[in-house]
């Protein structure tokens, strides 16, 4: 009876002291939150992020502007190729003399598809109107007129 006695004063003590120990933890005040460690991002660190992109932004946009300029197998066509004048013939249609060499060449331009309709050699002395205002006026004349001096060829043969 005694080790019945002795457990059942030891659970009662057992228990009191943990009520007890929760009760000074209820009534504890509360503390403050432990302060928060300093933010990693600085103004400092923000303006060094910011000048690197801008570096290498820079780097990318000189790089392909060095690659466009100077690229190898890129040769320009320096005076072998001129585009004499051009009028349009519908929305997005165009035709377009081009001089190649000592060859002119009647090429008609639609998206995406561009259409040799004739060729002919060089014309020495270009009509005046031609740089001036209203030049495609007169070019558009001549341009009848080159088509149906062809049509006539083609006709008689």
């Amino acid at each position: 009876m005694n080790s019945l006695r002795f457990s059942v004063l030891a659970s009662l003590g057992l228990l009191l002291f943990l009520a007890s120990s929760s009760f000074l933890a209820l009534a504890a005040p509360p503390q403050a939150p432990p302060p928060l460690p300093a933010s990693p991002v600085s103004l400092g660190g923000v303006l060094q992020v910011l000048l690197g992109l801008v570096i290498v932004l820079g780097t990318v946009a000189a790089t392909a502007w060095l690659l466009k300029r100077f690229a190898p197998g890129q040769v320009s066509a320096g005076g072998n190729i001129r585009l004499i004048g051009g009028i349009a013939v519908g929305p997005k249609e165009r035709v377009v003399v081009v001089e190649v060499g000592e060859t002119w060449l009647v090429v008609g331009v639609a998206p995406g598809q561009v259409t040799a309709l004739h060729n002919m050699p060089r014309i020495a002395n270009l009509p005046e109107g031609n740089a001036q205002p209203g030049g495609e006026q007169r070019f558009s004349v001549w341009l009848k007129d080159v088509v149906s001096r062809r049509n006539a060829a083609a006709g008689s043969k």
